[in-house]
């Protein structure tokens, strides 16, 4: 299938997700130890929240590992708060002859640029190709603005406040994967991992007014179930910043009403706490960058 991009459902005649190749199943993540994280850069956190959000990490990690997807360490870095989240600035997968790649972020936000440059360092190490945005003027917040539809061969792309929409052309190339893009238009869910998470290839946790109303068709067009977070769960809790391995959602232990949606659809629930993580606006997703 060619690779390009749909923003909206009109555009979609002769697409079926069905004949977008499959893709497998991460192997594995990359997780980087809080040590320096700070939910603000302006506020120095106190010893008993870093003393919480590595305990909150461990869980995460531990989560992982108990349903089978190991975890490989990042070192984090003084003078990047936020290093944690590896997920934020990269996007991995696979081409369709098996090279593994990685797509690196570009943030429009100054603290948070050298993230990349460390994830680089380490991405080429691990044997993948390294892409980054060609226009130093794009923004890109990578896999906390882009996911996989799960099993395909197809990106799902946010933008409207962090990510630039001519950001995906190259995100398309580099996986000869389309895209499907979201705009995002409700500053409290400011990408696309606080209001989307898909769950099963048949099935997506949305926070419907996070998005505009192509966006909501191209959704409704594309998933026969779609899972309508309660709101202010959504933002308190972040549901869609869940992860889903093999049937299980790894979600935040206080994101109850989310929890019955899944139970309803068949997912086993894994509860984890990420308190201090949901002050940076993030949760068990960001958290862990999938290795394949």
């Amino acid at each position: 299938m060619k690779a390009r991009l749909y923003r909206s459902a009109e555009e979609l005649k002769g697409f079926s997700v069905k004949n977008c190749p499959t893709m497998p199943a991460p192997a594995a993540v990359l997780m980087c130890p809080p040590e320096h994280f700070a939910a603000s850069p302006d506020r120095v956190p106190s010893e008993a929240e870093r003393l919480k959000a590595r305990g909150e990490w461990d869980g995460v990690r531990a989560a992982f590992e108990s349903l089978g997807r190991s975890v490989r360490l990042l070192d984090a870095a003084l003078g990047l708060p936020h290093m944690t989240f590896t997920a934020t600035h990269s996007l991995t997968g696979v081409t369709p002859r098996m090279e593994k790649v990685c797509l690196l972020g570009q943030s429009k936000r100054p603290s948070r640029r050298g993230e990349a440059e460390r994830l680089e360092a380490w991405f080429r190490a691990a044997g993948y190709q390294v892409e980054k945005p060609r226009d130093p003027a794009l923004a890109f917040e990578a896999g906390s603005d882009c996911a996989w539809h799960p099993g395909r061969r197809l990106l799902w792309g946010a933008h409207g406040f962090r990510t630039d929409p001519e950001a995906y052309e190259p995100a398309a190339e580099a996986f000869e994967a389309p895209v499907l893009l979201l705009k995002l238009v409700n500053e409290r869910f400011m990408h696309l991992g606080t209001c989307f998470r898909p769950l099963t290839p048949e099935a997506v946790l949305i926070m419907p007014s996070a998005f505009d109303p192509m966006s909501l068709e191209l959704i409704l067009k594309i998933f026969p179930i779609v899972l309508a977070a309660d709101e202010r769960e959504a933002a308190a809790m972040l549901p869609c910043g869940a992860a889903v391995v093999d049937g299980t959602a790894i979600l935040e232990a206080g994101a109850t009403a989310a929890a019955g949606h899944l139970h309803a659809i068949g997912l086993a629930i894994r509860p984890v706490e990420t308190r201090e993580f949901l002050k940076a606006g993030a949760s068990v997703a960001a958290l862990a960058a999938n290795l394949y």
